[in-house]
C-alpha cells in the first residue's frame, strides 16, 4: 500500500510509510520515526500549554501473550490526582497520536490518564485492523485497567471510562461486564449504531457474513475516507495523513461482522446501562448515529446523565472540528469530571 507523500518527508521516511503494515514491527519503526513530527504539526490539541507532567509508555504480555502498548499520562505534582481516566480509542486508531494532546490537558488538570493500543492495532501486537472477537477485545480491556484501578495509589480514586467512537462501544460492553466497576464514563460519538451511509446494504451485509465465516482477515468491505466524513474543519483533514501507524485500508470481514454485532447487541442493551453518562455527539456525524446516543440517553437507566449535541459538528470532536468546538467539548468534559470527582471526594469525607 503506497500512501501519499507527507509534506515535509523525506525519502527515506516516506518508505517507512510504503511497507506492509499487517505486523507489529514495521508499525513500531514508522511511530518511532515520526513521534516528533506528528507532535509538531499544525493542531490545537499540540499547541495547548500544559503543565509538568511524568509520561510513561511501556509494553506489557497481557494473559493471552500478546505484547501490548501502553501510556499513561500523570500530573507532575506530588499530589495524588483527582480520578483515574481510562481510555478506549476507536477503530483503525492508537493512543499515540491526536489522544496525545488530549491526555495532556486531561493530565494537567489533574487527574490520572492511562490508554492502551488495542491487539491489532497501534503499537500492539497482533493482525492489523483485525478484531477476531470484539468480546475478547473487551477483556483485553477490562484486564489492562484493572490492573491500574488495583495499584494501591489509585484504589481509592474515582474511576472513569472515555471511549471515543468505536471505544464507546468498548467503554459500554467494559460498564456491562463490570457494571458496579466505574464511576462514570464519557462517550464521544460512540459507535452504539454505525449511520446508514457508512453501512452496506442488508444484501452486501449478509454476503459478507458468509464469506467471514471462510476468509475471515481478508479486507473486502467497501468503505468511504472516513477522514473525509469525520472532519469538518477542511484544513485538519490532511493532519490526520501524520497518524501514520492508524489502519486506513478496507475493513477486514471479521471486523466487520463483529463491529455489526455489537452495535445490535448494544442497541438492544441501552436500558441496562447504569453509570453516571456524559455523551457527546455532533449533530452533523454521518459515521456513528447520532439519533442512538439521544436513545441512549433517553433508555439509559443511571439517574445521572448528560447528553450534548454540538450543531454542525462532525464525528472527530477533538480532533477535526474548529478550534472554538475542540476546546469547548474539552472544557465540558473536564467541567463534568471536576463535578463529579468533588461530589465523590465530598462523599467520602462524609462517610
Amino acid at each position: 500500500m503506497v500512501r501519499a507523500r507527507l509534506e515535509g518527508v523525506d525519502d527515506q521516511l516516506q518508505k517507512l510509510l510504503d511497507v506492509n503494515m499487517d505486523e507489529v514491527q514495521p508499525r513500531r519503526r514508522a511511530r518511532e520515526a515520526f513521534k516528533e513530527i506528528q507532535l509538531g504539526i499544525d493542531h490545537i490539541l499540540f499547541r495547548m500549554p500544559h503543565g509538568k507532567l511524568k509520561i510513561e509508555e511501556a509494553y506489557e504480555v497481557n494473559s493471552r501473550g500478546l505484547e501490548i502498548f501502553t501510556k499513561s499520562w500523570l500530573p507532575g505534582s506530588s499530589d495524588p490526582p483527582k480520578g483515574v481516566i481510562c481510555f478506549c480509542h476507536g477503530y483503525g486508531d492508537t493512543c499515540t497520536f491526536f489522544f496525545e494532546g488530549t491526555a495532556r490537558k486531561l493530565a494537567s488538570c489533574g487527574y490520572g490518564v492511562f490508554a492502551m493500543d488495542y491487539p491489532g492495532f497501534g503499537l500492539s501486537e497482533g493482525l492489523h485492523g483485525y478484531i477476531p472477537s470484539f468480546d475478547q477485545l473487551v477483556s483485553d480491556v477490562v484486564e489492562h485497567y484493572s490492573k491500574i484501578k488495583e495499584r494501591p495509589e489509585f484504589r481509592s480514586l474515582p474511576s472513569f471510562l472515555l471511549g471515543q467512537s468505536m471505544g464507546g462501544a468498548v467503554a459500554l460492553k467494559v460498564h456491562l461486564k463490570q457494571p458496579d466497576a466505574w464511576s462514570g464514563a464519557i462517550l464521544l460519538a460512540p459507535m452504539c449504531k454505525i449511520a446508514d451511509d457508512v453501512t452496506p446494504s442488508w444484501l452486501v451485509t449478509q454476503f459478507l457474513i458468509g464469506v467471514a465465516n471462510f476468509l475471515p482477515k481478508t479486507k473486502l468491505v467497501p468503505q468511504k475516507d472516513l477522514a473525509e466524513m469525520a472532519f469538518r474543519d477542511p484544513k485538519k483533514v490532511p493532519l490526520a495523513r501524520y497518524n501514520v501507524i492508524a489502519y486506513k485500508d478496507k475493513p477486514r470481514l471479521r471486523t466487520a461482522v463483529e463491529l455489526l454485532k455489537t452495535t445490535q447487541e448494544i442497541e438492544k442493551r441501552l436500558e441496562e446501562v447504569s453509570l453516571p453518562l456524559l455523551i457527546l455527539h455532533g449533530e452533523a456525524d454521518v459515521v456513528t448515529d447520532p439519533s442512538v446516543s439521544k436513545e441512549l440517553y433517553e433508555k439509559a437507566r443511571s439517574p445521572d446523565k448528560t447528553l450534548k449535541l454540538y450543531k454542525d459538528a462532525c464525528h472527530a470532536l477533538l480532533e477535526g472540528e474548529m478550534d472554538e468546538v475542540i476546546i469547548q467539548v474539552l472544557n465540558d468534559i473536564i467541567s463534568w469530571l471536576d463535578r463529579h470527582t468533588s461530589e465523590k471526594i465530598s462523599t467520602h469525607l462524609k462517610s
